[in-house]
């Protein structure tokens, strides 16, 4: 049987592409050899969010005293977090397999190998198509330090997809997924060191988010070492020992496990037949902007392009611009602005350019920032400190980015995305009417922090 379009990978890029491919009229196969969802649903977003949720639920209830509350005997069950976590996985896998088989995607199961245009071998048989995308991702990775191979070395796959639970966890690496898992732990009372390579953790996000999140994290008790590298890990007699230094200064900790958030590599081994060269860089695909590899009729998208944003909500819109215009329509959504969004408490959001950017790129810049604590929702919740800081243009006032730091931030960070992809100005998020109380109200206050005419902020 031959097909319009191949698509191997079935995470959020390729089954997304899989079933817009068929929306648009494209007669599809997608080739998975695992669990249907990809890293994110399987060992990822979604499994971590869910344990996440629930950690947060109990920390709720340690301290519901504020809200004139009484609990007795509070404690978590982290098997049976684990166990609802999985049926989280389990429901919106189900859900997609669904997705796959209303909009009429063939489903084979299975390893790919691409054996040139058009030609992909799944065991013994040999598909035929017009088109071939590949969305196969990628895994974590681990750099070459002694040690790592060892036993109670773990990565973020590991911790997902068991059930144990680590009263003192080390973690190589301060980005998304290491805070977020520092964060998890912190909540459910385990001790937990982060060592960070860089002079602060999430260094690719705004300073002053990474600030305020260093000054939250060490408040609860998590220590951070930054400027940190790690030297070796050995087996002691009371667990891990990870060796490190700090400015030319040896130090060591002992963990009961060492989870390694540290990148993550493309799925690319095994991916092509030896006569197939997609000219690899690391690992990696390179591509055009039409998402095209350097063989004709082979595509690739999301974690495993070179230079791209592993994000999944990347990786689906790039799978829905790819097989767009695969079958000869205008790419729909636009791939310039990406909020990205980092699960700790408060949560934190990002999106379009920093000050720091723009400054570097020659724009005229102004800044805003609106204390998130006089908002009606966040003290009904008493949600704490927190903040929106926008980022606009100087002269026009047009949107260039945002930063929150806050309640629901992973949630508000839309309307700041959709307001930079239209080219809207501070005047035009806060003409918007906005429900009272909530949360989005914030927006609204953020914007006219930038008019100098918030209502529920000294103006400054």
């Amino acid at each position: 049987m031959s097909w319009d379009l191949i698509v191997i990978g079935g995470g959020p890029g390729g089954y997304t592409a899989a079933i817009r491919a068929a929306q648009l009229g494209l007669h599809t196969a997608l080739v998975e050899r695992d669990a249907m969802g990809g890293t994110c649903l399987n060992r990822g977003c979604i499994p971590t969010k869910a344990l996440i949720h629930a950690a947060e639920r109990y920390e709720e209830l340690l301290t519901c005293d504020t809200f004139g509350l009484r609990t007795e005997g509070v404690s978590f069950d982290y098997p049976a977090m684990c166990e609802r976590r999985d049926q989280v996985v389990g429901q919106l896998r189900d859900g997609v397999e669904r997705l796959l088989k209303g909009n009429k995607v063939e489903r084979i199961t299975g390893t790919a190998c691409i054996l040139g245009p058009g030609r992909v071998r799944v065991g013994e048989e040999v598909l035929e198509g017009t088109h071939i995308l590949v969305a196969v991702g990628a895994r974590p990775a681990l750099p070459p330090v002694p040690g790592l191979d060892g036993p109670g070395v773990l990565t973020s796959d590991d911790l997902l997809t068991g059930a144990r639970f680590y009263p003192k966890l080390a973690i190589l690496g301060g980005g998304v997924i290491g805070m977020e898992f520092a964060g998890l732990y912190r909540t459910l009372g385990a001790e937990v060191t982060v060592l960070e390579a860089m002079d602060r953790v999430l260094p690719t996000l705004d300073r002053e988010l990474s600030q305020s999140l260093s000054m939250l994290m060490k408040k609860r008790g998590v220590k951070l070492c930054t400027g940190a590298r790690l030297e070796r890990v050995e087996r002691g007699p009371d667990g891990l020992v990870c060796t490190y230094t700090v400015k030319e200064k040896t130090e060591c900790i002992t963990a009961d496990a060492l989870l390694v958030a540290a990148g993550r590599r493309a799925n690319t081994e095994g991916l092509c037949a030896p006569e197939v060269d997609l000219g690899l860089d690391r690992g990696a695909i390179p591509v055009d902007d039409r998402f095209q590899t350097c063989v004709p009729g082979i595509y690739a998208i999301g974690d495993v392009v070179k230079g791209g944003i592993q994000l999944a909500h990347v990786a689906a819109a790039q799978g829905i611009n790819a097989v767009s215009m695969l079958a000869g329509k205008e790419p729909p959504m636009d791939l310039s602005v990406v909020p990205s969004c980092v699960y700790v408490r408060p949560e934190m959001a990002a999106v379009g350019r920093t000050e720091a950017q723009c400054k570097e790129a020659g724009i005229p810049v102004k800044t805003a920032k609106y204390l998130t604590g006089s908002n009606s929702r966040s003290v009904i919740a008493d949600a704490g400190r927190g903040f929106i800081k926008v980022v606009y243009h100087g002269e026009t006032g047009m949107v260039l980015g945002a930063q929150l730091l806050c309640e629901r931030a992973t949630d508000l960070v839309g309307a700041f995305a959709s307001a930079i992809s239209r080219g809207e100005n501070l005047e035009d998020m806060a003409r918007v009417i906005r429900a009272h109380p909530t949360f989005a109200e914030a927006v609204g206050e953020a914007a006219e922090a930038g008019l100098g005419l918030s209502i529920h902020q000294l103006n400054r």
